[in-house]
């Protein structure tokens, strides 16, 4: 008999590691107190109590990565939020209850839909709803466009202080990059710890780190910018850094793929590229690995190549697309963002109209705080935080504990400077705190009770806990209600991404082979990898003649890393997605079914797919075996698929095919 936890429980007592974020602590620290004593002493509290919501909410999206891509964290999701502000106030001031709540119950749809887009989205579609809720019910003196305006404030406040203030390590190098630099040379690391750990049951997991790690800096150095291009020989020369990383990160991967053991001598060259990254230096000489291998010999052109880059520095493709406005209106119309926003409009329509029955049946008595309630089901229903029963046990475990702390507080503590003192001690703990929901709950739970308490309103420990408890019901009634189409649409999108990325990179290699064919042998047949016999190029897809987007037909590899990043981002994705679904109770968990292992297909496709680029590079054509791999993955990934509809890779568009 196993006594491991279910998973939904294994969930909820996870928590993330690492070590303390202290730049992120003091930018918390500085961020809702200052601000709420600003307003106190302006005699403008309300203005402060909104401004402080603002930075605490803020300080939530306050990740690490660089500057660069913090304005995009932070500054979208304070726009939503500053717009959901002027859009509660001004429906709570005319509109009656059954209005109020049909609004709400729309923006909350809208929201929902959105937030299936990506994180950044989904961050905003968060404040939207907080917001909005937030503005229709708080008791406060001033206008909707004044209180937008102070929330706007308070979060442009912290947003500032996380672009002024220098981070760990930062002094000593280039200010501006530090976020950029340990994010690039974090790649270099990873493609070290991938190469170290290659034949070993450890490469599987070291390969995801390398994926995680390229996400991490491609998203570090493509945040918003004043130019379209780099503008400084700095910025070019770290672009020229993370490029060259990518053909380096390509030979491991199929080193990986392989599964032979590589000498120490060929991981001592990522390293001291990683250092030269760091500390801002050259190279210095590079251990040369032996040429073996096709894919050793990938590894020791990567590195020369890196070491001229990191010599000349003259910048480099990123290797990212911007997203079409037809692709994020797809992901809002699609199956995940249809589920995600009917879901969350469900949920937070039915909040608010319980809280407005329990507001006008005079519940709360003389103090309007009905607000609580929905603002609460929105941190539930929001499956990017864990899954359901997950949020809901930390949801309800921290608030309990939270305010029990504050009541203690309030009893000992002068107003309103202690209460000042105790919303900047709270907003410190909050980048701490995000490691586990139930501890970011219990943070924020003492702050929030010390904002409203400031603003006027007396202890309401009591009441918040109640509401809290009353919330988590509503969201696990109808987040477990029968909904209308298939579900699991949220893994379903994911999963299609995924596989329309591996099509594409797949797709695309093949077309390179047939192009090395052309180029060598004019009309040399090939072999076809279902029954070797011999099929003439005419039966083949044409080859590319233009140029793509900047690159000679000849040399395609550029677009084949952007595709590559492509796959292996929407890879990572769509594994994130199915560990949330799986981590759900059995009701919900068994609508994913099956979706694990055919990620694990398409993980072993584009694996295959990148190992087949570098002997494509290194001989200039691809072997049957190779094609009868990809063949074998195909046919694998097809009967995985059948009757799931799941990733519908649409075989016959590929070259293989014949």
């Amino acid at each position: 008999m196993s006594l491991a936890p279910p998973p939904w429980l294994a969930h909820a007592l996870r928590a993330q590691r690492g070590p303390i974020p202290w730049s992120a602590v003091v930018r918390g620290a500085l961020s809702a107190g200052p601000l709420l004593c600003a307003g106190v002493l302006a005699d403008r509290t309300s203005l402060g109590v909104v401004a402080a919501i603002a930075a605490m909410l803020a300080g939530i999206n306050d990740r690490p990565g660089s500057r660069r891509a913090s304005v995009k964290r932070i500054g979208m999701p304070a726009l939503a939020g500053a717009a959901g502000m002027a859009l509660g106030t001004y429906a709570g001031d005319h509109m009656g209850a059954v209005a109020l709540t049909a609004l709400l119950t729309l923006v909350g749809l809208v929201a929902g839909g959105v937030s299936a887009v990506g994180p950044v989205a989904s961050g905003a579609g968060t404040q939207l709803l907080v917001t909005s809720a937030i503005g229709a019910g708080m008791p406060l003196p001033e206008e909707g466009w004044l209180r937008a305006l102070a929330y706007l404030g308070g979060a442009c406040w912290l947003l500032g202080l996380r672009l002024a203030l220098p981070t760990p390590g930062a002094l000593a190098g280039d200010f501006r990059f530090d976020g950029e630099r340990e994010a690039v040379a974090a790649v270099y690391d990873a493609v070290a710890e991938l190469l170290d750990a290659v034949g070993t049951e450890r490469a599987g997991d070291r390969r995801v780190a390398l994926t995680a790690a390229l996400d991490h800096a491609q998203d570090a150095l493509t945040g918003p910018r004043l130019r379209r291009y780099a503008s400084s020989s700095a910025e070019r020369r770290l672009h020229a850094q993370y490029a060259a990383a990518l053909p380096l990160a390509e030979a491991a991967t199929a080193l990986a793929w392989a599964g032979e053991a590589v000498p120490e001598r060929a991981c001592a060259g990522p390293r001291r590229l990683a250092v030269a990254v760091r500390e801002n230096t050259h190279t210095g000489p590079l251990p040369a690995p032996t040429r073996s291998a096709p894919a050793l010999r990938a590894l020791d052109d990567a590195l020369l190549r890196a070491a001229e880059a990191f010599d000349r520095g003259r910048g480099g493709d990123l290797h990212t697309r911007r997203r079409t406005a037809r692709g994020v209106l797809r992901s809002v119309l699609g199956a995940g963002g249809r589920e995600y926003g009917l879901r969350v409009a469900l949920c937070f329509g039915a909040s608010v109209a319980v809280a407005q029955a329990l507001h006008h049946s005079r519940w709360y008595g003389e103090h309007a705080h009905w607000y609580w309630l929905p603002a609460t089901t929105v941190f539930l229903v929001k499956p990017d935080l864990g899954p359901l029963a997950s949020r809901v046990l930390c949801r309800a475990a921290g608030t309990v504990l939270g305010a029990l702390v504050f009541a203690g507080f309030a009893l000992v503590l002068p107003r309103p400077e202690g209460l000042v003192a105790l919303v900047a001690v709270s907003g410190a703990l909050i980048p701490v705190a995000t490691r586990h929901f139930a501890a970011q709950t219990a943070v924020v739970t003492v702050l929030v009770l010390a904002l409203v308490m400031v603003g006027g309103e007396p202890q309401a420990s009591a009441g918040r806990i109640t509401e809290t408890l009353l919330a988590c019901a509503i969201v696990l009634i109808v987040g477990h209600l029968p909904m209308p189409g298939q579900r699991g649409g949220g893994v379903r999108a994911r999963l299609a991404a995924a596989g329309g990325a591996a099509e594409a990179y797949l797709a695309h290699v093949l077309r390179e082979a047939e192009g090395a064919v052309v180029r060598r042998h004019g009309d040399t047949r090939v072999v076809r990898p279902t029954d070797g016999r011999p099929v003439s190029r005419s039966a083949l897809p044409a080859v590319r003649d233009a140029r793509v987007e900047g690159t000679a037909a000849d040399d395609t590899r550029p677009l084949r890393w952007t595709l590559r990043r492509e796959a292996y981002r929407a890879l990572a994705e769509a594994r994130t997605a199915i560990a949330l679904a799986a981590a759900e109770l059995p009701a919900l968990a068994r609508h994913s079914e099956g979706a694990e292992e055919i990620a694990a297909v398409l993980e072993r496709l584009v694996d295959t797919t990148t190992a087949c680029a570098v002997h494509l590079d290194d001989s200039g054509r691809l072997t049957a075996g190779d094609l009868d791999r990809i063949t074998e993955l195909l046919d694998e990934l097809g009967r995985l698929d059948e009757g799931h509809g799941l990733v519908g890779l649409r075989r016959s568009e590929l070259p293989l095919a014949g």
